[in-house]
């Protein structure tokens, strides 16, 4: 039962699509369960639970009866967390997926004992963060 998961709206379904198609492959062996790019939708599923689902905005803002608003802009206001065993060999990977670094791989106690993180951003501009500890 998928109880919770986290669901990106983007601006470019395509891109993004075959980014997180890439990278979950890359970083945690799974392929997508749903990939239909007419309806902007895409998900991965980790043994047998969603783990993330992809969708255009523009359907959701159709739904919602956004769709005259203005696009969010600022800070960001989510974040997907990869665990990781290697920050710098995952950050690499997604940077040559097409992902843009946006704090190289860093330790950080202040967190945590023993963590390390780096940030990117995925096509659609979504904040990702890769981190061991």
């Amino acid at each position: 039962m998928d109880a919770l998961y986290p669901r990106l709206l983007v601006d470019d379904f395509d891109a993004c699509a075959r980014f997180y198609a890439a990278a979950l492959d890359e970083l945690l062996g799974i392929r997508p369960v749903k990939m239909l790019p007419d309806a902007q939708y895409a998900n991965w599923d980790l043994e047998g639970e969603c783990v993330l689902v992809v969708m255009g905005r523009a359907r959701m803002a159709e739904t919602v009866g956004t769709a005259g608003l203005p696009a969010p802009s600022g800070q960001d206001g989510s974040m997907l967390v990869f665990r990781v065993g290697d920050v710098g060999k995952a950050a690499a990977a997604l940077a040559a997926l097409g992902a843009v670094m946006v704090a190289e791989p860093a330790d950080r106690p202040e967190w945590g004992p023993g963590l390390r993180t780096a940030h990117l951003r995925d096509p659609g501009g979504n904040l990702l963060e890769l981190q061991s500890y």
